[in-house]
């Protein structure tokens, strides 16, 4: 033994360890006891809002500023009991929540939740895992390899995008869950933008010569992340056209958030091929209706992509934070986004092998969430079936209202409904008519 280990070796002889905080009746933070009854508590504020939810009003009646007055403005010193929290939570926070679980919110973009999918993270949470390795947590990368190739075959996405193959071994593809869309984009544009500047001239000078491509329906949360990433604004293209020096990435949306329109996947694809642009799929909020055959149209030429993201969280029962991203060649993810240099902790002889794919090298940060238990538990509990009747019971709906919007004739549908989102507008015939309308007068 060295000198060094010597030195450690008498140092941790004579360590004297703390006492016990839980043996000595101190502090418990997460005494079993507390948990049931705080998690108890907690349920029966959740039963009583969402059997209240309707009738209270979706956005609430105050100004900037008027939480502050009605609780404490500094931390508190000294404990308090639970109850008092949860009387400040119903008196002062619930009165000024925006409620996107009521079902008159009609804001946005649809927010859905279910009950399987709040005890999963409830469950998560409490486990508070942080799966950034496969050693740090097995069973939390291999939940969320299963659901994601779970819902990968709902959404009949070729093997290639699956983190295991058609004859059960790993295939090339593979895929993360992230918290939001934003994310899914830049990780895939940080991608497409290192393997263009391996094969351009100039190497990373060469990053204001690459020219990323969307139509002019795309959210703005594409050209967000695009300027993270550090492309030049001037060289993000919103309409087509001719091909603006290295054309490097290609965003065709499934379902916009405006309009609900919809790219031509495998066209888009098609004109990518010849520049070897990276092609990425966001159907964040529409690919979810594509689990329904009649509606897996939309997706049709996603084998010809790079790259494709899904958001449960907007129409799948799932709560936020859950958006799916899956690529054909995980490595060039892994390669653009894993550190080169590792802090000892993460190094582990399992990744070393290569037989695992570490999730923190396919998202923007280390730690992560245990977001796969509550995809799964969704999936798990409500079935295929279900979850269709889900969907098309939302498309249905839609249907109906375009309909009674398209029998009146003070409106006009201005898009067409292809999904559960239908865009319409007043119509007015003339001044005087348009003064009625504005009056409430038929």
């Amino acid at each position: 033994m060295g000198s060094l280990d010597t030195n450690l070796a008498s140092v941790v002889d004579g360590f004297q360890p703390l006492p016990n905080a839980a043996a000595s009746g101190g502090f418990k933070p997460l005494d079993a006891d507390d948990v049931r009854a705080y998690l108890h508590k907690s349920v029966d504020f959740i039963y009583d809002y969402y059997k209240s939810v309707e009738s209270l009003p979706v956005l609430p009646d105050v100004e900037p500023g008027y939480l502050l007055p009605l609780l404490q403005p500094a931390p508190p010193t000294s404990s308090a009991p639970f109850d008092v929290a949860m009387k400040e939570l119903r008196e002062a926070i619930v009165p000024g929540m925006t409620h996107w679980a009521s079902p008159n919110f009609f804001a946005f973009f649809p927010a859905t939740n279910s009950t399987a999918a709040i005890a999963g993270d409830l469950i998560a949470s409490a486990m508070n895992t942080v799966g950034f390795t496969w050693q740090a947590c097995p069973a939390a990368t291999e939940l969320e390899a299963l659901a994601l190739d779970w819902l990968a075959q709902l959404l009949r996405l070729p093997p290639s995008f699956m983190n295991r193959a058609g004859d059960g071994g790993r295939g090339t593809g593979g895929g993360v869950i992230l918290d939001t869309t934003s994310e899914a984009m830049l990780v895939t544009l940080v991608a497409a933008r290192d393997a263009a500047l391996r094969r351009s001239i100039g190497g990373v000078s060469g990053i204001a010569r690459l020219t990323v491509y969307a139509s002019d329906q795309t959210p703005s949360t594409f050209f967000k992340a695009c300027r993270l990433a550090g492309f030049d604004p001037a060289n993000m293209r919103r309409r087509g056209g001719r091909p603006r020096v290295v054309p490097t990435y290609v965003c065709a949306t499934v379902g916009t958030t405006s309009s609900n329109a919809v790219d031509p996947v495998g066209a888009v694809a098609d004109a990518a091929a010849r520049f070897g642009a990276w092609v990425h799929v966001d159907a964040a909020y529409a690919g979810s209706a594509c689990i329904c055959p009649e509606l897996r149209h939309h997706l049709d030429g996603v084998e010809r992509a790079d790259s494709v993201s899904v958001s449960p969280h907007k129409w799948l029962l799932t709560c936020l934070d859950c958006t799916c991203l899956w690529v054909r060649d995980a490595r060039r993810v892994t390669d653009a986004c894993g550190a080169e240099q590792q802090m000892e902790c993460l190094r582990n002889d399992v990744s070393d092998t290569g037989t695992v794919t570490d999730l923190k090298d396919m998202q923007v940060g280390v730690g992560r969430r245990f977001r796969g238990l509550k995809l799964w538990m969704v999936m798990h509990t409500y079935g295929a079936a279900k979850l269709r009747e889900h969907i098309r019971s939302d498309v249905a709906m839609a249907k109906v209202f375009e309909d009674s919007v398209r029998a009146d004739g003070r409106f006009e549908v201005v898009a067409p409904t292809n999904f559960a989102l239908v865009c319409f507008r007043i119509k007015p015939r003339g001044d005087e008519d348009a003064c009625s309308l504005q009056r409430g007068e038929p």
